[in-house]
């Protein structure tokens, strides 16, 4: 990584930190040449905080650290992209990312993407494709019949086939709304609104 950090006055880049696994923008800090190898060597993110004037690695504080899973750098070479894992909540408030709660969007969007993709490409040898194909009445019986095995296992103590079968559960609903042409976000909408 070739990073300009002459470009600016104070020879500070910005560091745009996302959720490794859910993409969501976490927060902006600012890095120098020091903060840079020291999250590079470290593993976890370190900013060079311009109030304190010193180096700050998050969470040395809160214990709240940003374990880093990658970082790039854009086509100007003057800001820096980190994917990280936090260990916990991300802002001083209290909210997971510094940007508020509200565009939390995680794997199961990534999910309800992966199988729209496979229905609208007609992914002949795709599971998700074949359901599809076999209608809304099977769709809707296949989302009953995993809720029926939930339920089941729900009164079990094997915590193990019951995660398995709330992941079938999800997959398959995710299907039928494909089949209702309803969005995930459109059923987030409704569950937000009777938060309120």
């Amino acid at each position: 990584m070739n990073i300009n950090f002459n470009k600016n006055n104070d020879n500070l880049v910005p560091v745009i930190i996302q959720d490794d696994r859910t993409l969501q923008v976490l927060m902006l800090g600012y890095m120098n040449e020091e903060a840079f190898s020291k999250t590079k060597e470290e593993g976890v993110v370190t900013f060079f905080s311009r109030s304190k004037n010193r180096l700050w690695t998050k969470g040395e504080e809160s214990g709240n650290f940003l374990t880093v899973k990658s970082m790039d750098i854009d086509c100007d070479n003057d800001t820096i992209l980190i994917k990280a894992i936090p260990t916990n909540t991300v802002c001083h408030t209290g909210s997971f990312s510094c940007f508020g709660e509200k565009n939390v969007k995680g794997f199961l969007y990534e999910l309800e993407e992966k199988i729209n993709q496979r229905i609208d490409d007609r992914v002949e040898d795709s599971y998700t494709y074949s359901l599809f194909q076999r209608g809304i009445n099977k769709i809707a019986q296949k989302v009953g019949e995993e809720a029926v095995e939930l339920v089941i296992e729900a009164k079990d103590d094997n915590d193990n086939l019951f995660k398995n079968e709330a992941a079938d559960l999800l997959y398959h609903f995710l299907v039928l709304l494909k089949a209702k042409n309803i969005h995930l976000e459109d059923i987030e909408e409704i569950l937000l609104a009777r938060k309120k």
